[in-house]
């Protein structure tokens, strides 16, 4: 049995980031992974130029049974800290929109960069292998790879992601692992994923508007898009991490409007047009002949009351909408739920029940929003355990 300091299991963002802390003072780091190459989801993210981190990360904009439990991790690494490491291997970024950063070039880069850093350390990478037991020892943990393999570790940290994008690989691996060593996983379901209403809304495909969405006390003011399957875009990716089944998703379909008083202002100039030719001039025909099915949307402007138009602003700045589902894993970008954060400590991500076992990233009961703050995770949460990997040797 051949014995090192501490094995990866998963080369993804979190993994990788890891392996080029915790080898920083010597100890030996090993990286596994199924797939063929590294940092796979980093590679197809943001359409290839990787939304790496975002501007305004805080807490605040994760998920979690325990909303304090990231504030420790990006504390110690956040984004500026990433926006430092990216230039000192001359990376160039633009910020999109919203605080979020993108590559110039290629999300290549972002995965060249980590290989660098785990190369400087002297972290191997193996691929195509997995870890197929795992098994307590008195000097750590005894893992069997399923090339036969058989490692002995002091540290063992599970940074294999969750369930979203099964075609890459994807599956619960982590959420067995915590409950084989005793740990608790909150409920896994699919997160910033578009949302489905059978074929209720295929007339509007392809029609794309801003719009604020709201659920469960959460909102998001973003794009908006109407799909042959419901609805998808930005803001219904943000708020589908707080939808759950049943729920109705409100949208306000002129955010930041006064709609009563345009239309008042309106109806004294241009009283005889109808009602959808001035609505015309903030949505789309299509949208407001669909919504004139539901709405009373016939006459002039002119044969309006005051109240009729609060009623009519009301509909159209409060449309609810109840999705019949979602698109699932298959799509979505992250996994909500994971391993309890209870049992982990915010310092550096290990088990409170057993010494030397890490869990990091998409695995950890932390789920950030659109726009680079999964990344971010990613780097805070690799950094904190590897960098009290480092401290041991």
């Amino acid at each position: 049995m051949n014995r090192i300091s501490t094995l990866i299991l998963g080369a993804g963002a979190a993994g990788m980031m890891c392996a080029a802390r915790a080898g920083a003072r010597g100890g030996q780091v090993l990286v596994i992974d199924h797939a063929k190459a590294p940092g796979e989801k980093i590679r197809i993210s943001g359409g290839g130029r990787c939304n790496f981190t975002n501007l305004h990360t805080a807490a605040q904009n994760f998920i979690s049974a325990n909303p304090h439990f990231a504030k420790s991790a990006l504390a110690r690494f956040g984004q500026w800290d990433f926006l430092d490491l990216m230039a000192q291997h001359r990376i160039a970024w633009h910020e999109k929109t919203l605080g979020q950063l993108f590559c110039d070039g290629s999300a290549r880069q972002v995965v060249a960069m980590l290989l660098d850093e785990m190369d400087k350390v002297g972290a191997r990478l193996q691929l195509q292998v997995s870890a197929s037991e795992i098994r307590r020892a008195d000097r750590g943990f005894v893992v069997t790879l399923s090339d036969g393999t058989v490692l002995g570790c002091e540290n063992l940290v599970v940074a294999t992601g969750g369930k979203s994008i099964p075609k890459m690989g994807a599956s619960g691996f982590a959420y067995q692992v915590a409950r084989q060593f005793g740990h608790e996983v909150i409920d896994t379901r699919p997160g910033l994923v578009p949302l489905t209403f059978g074929d209720a809304f295929s007339p509007l495909a392809g029609i794309a508007l801003p719009v604020r969405a709201s659920c469960n006390g959460a909102g998001f003011d973003e794009a908006l898009l109407f799909t042959h399957r419901g609805l998808s875009g930005p803001a219904i990716l943000q708020i589908s991490s707080y939808w759950r089944e049943g729920d109705t998703v409100t949208l306000d379909l002129l955010p930041g409007t006064d709609l009563v008083s345009r239309l008042q202002e309106r109806r004294g100039r241009e009283g005889r047009k109808a009602v959808v030719t001035h609505l015309g001039a903030w949505l789309p025909a299509r949208l407001i002949s669909h919504l004139g099915a539901q709405l009373p949307l016939a006459g002039n402007l002119a044969d309006c009351s005051d109240a009729r138009l609060r009623s009519l602003a009301q509909a159209l700045q409060g449309w609810q909408v109840t999705p019949t589902g979602s698109e699932g894993y298959r799509t979505a970008e992250v996994t909500l739920g994971g391993v309890d954060t209870a049992g982990l400590s915010a310092r550096d991500m290990q088990s409170r029940h057993v010494p030397g076992l890490y869990f990091i990233g998409e695995a950890v009961d932390v789920t950030g929003w659109l726009g680079g703050f999964n990344f971010q995770w990613a780097w805070s949460s690799g950094h904190a355990a590897g960098t009290a990997i480092a401290a041991q040797v």
